[in-house]
């Protein structure tokens, strides 16, 4: 089965006074390229929820964030420094100016930024459910984002495999053309000999083996099996389960390798060399499409 490399998807849940919240972004990448963000409550389980990603995605740029929040009521503290200064203030002002009074706690306290609500950390009893909760999350997340990435493939597998019909069509048609110009082309190699040899005495049987070694050159029969053959073992990977971008992109190397040395030998075949060598660029030009999009193939 065939799944793209993007994908987004996100989970929560709830445990006891505790909010957790995890997103997924998935992006193309050569390997398992991960990032994962992690708050202090959660530090310990970093190895643990390591190994959950890996289990579920083979490949690709992923970005994993996890928030956890507190829904109980939050201590409230005091920034020390703010008021220090607000204090030094206030007497600085007091002495210059000849002033007299205190200055009034529960105003300094109603002071913007003087209050914040500070952190809660999970009791040794709640830490085990907030673990629980953080691999249930990951894992319904990372399920979600391999739904999306399965559907995305599906439509592209169906795109591969249209590309790979051209190419079969193209492949059989170079076939049939090969057949009928090899032996034309022999002709031709014959008399061209004969005309440049003219009253030189020589062998026919040497005229001829050396108007077929020529021809043979031409000759791209095994190239078009190899690369037939290339092409059904990509099929068949498109059948198949687990990582397999980098096994489609060397299958498309090798065709790429082939078409190229097709084009090659046909450049001399006359009028079925145009047509072969038209064929052989259309071939080309699927291949490269093809390895466009498996690109974005785990």
């Amino acid at each position: 089965m065939v799944r793209s490399m993007t994908g987004f998807a996100q989970a929560q849940g709830e445990e006891g006074a505790w909010t957790l919240s995890v997103t997924v972004k998935a992006l193309n990448h050569r390997f398992l390229d991960l990032h994962l963000r992690l708050p202090g409550e959660l530090e310990p389980l970093e190895p643990r929820l390591r190994d959950l990603i890996r289990a579920r995605v083979g490949r690709g740029h992923l970005e994993v964030q996890f928030q956890v929040e507190s829904r109980g009521r939050r201590p409230l503290q005091a920034d020390e420094d703010f008021v220090r200064s607000y204090l030094e203030l206030y007497n600085q002002l007091r002495r210059e100016h000849n002033l007299s009074g205190e200055p009034d706690l529960m105003g300094v306290l109603r002071l913007p930024g003087v209050l914040r609500a500070g952190e809660r950390s999970p009791a040794p009893e709640e830490s085990g459910r907030l673990a629980g909760l953080a691999e249930r999350a990951l894992t319904e997340a990372l399920e979600r984002l391999n739904e999306m990435r399965g559907a995305e493939g599906a439509a592209l597998e169906r795109e591969l495999r249209e590309r790979l019909r051209h190419i079969a069509e193209g492949q059989k048609k170079l076939a049939r053309l090969g057949e009928r110009a090899l032996p034309a082309y022999h002709k031709r190699l014959t008399e061209r000999l004969q005309e440049l040899l003219g009253q030189a005495p020589l062998d026919p049987a040497r005229l001829a083996q050396e108007a077929a070694y020529l021809a043979e050159r031409s000759d791209v029969s095994e190239e078009l099996t190899r690369l037939a053959s290339h092409a059904q073992q990509f099929a068949h990977l498109l059948d198949s389960d687990g990582t397999l971008g980098k096994q489609l992109d060397f299958l498309l190397q090798e065709m790429n390798r082939e078409t190229n040395t097709i084009l090659s030998k046909t450049s001399g075949l006359q009028a079925d060399g145009l047509e072969m060598t038209r064929l052989g660029l259309e071939i080309k030009a699927q291949i490269e499409r093809l390895r466009e999009q498996v690109q974005n193939v785990e």
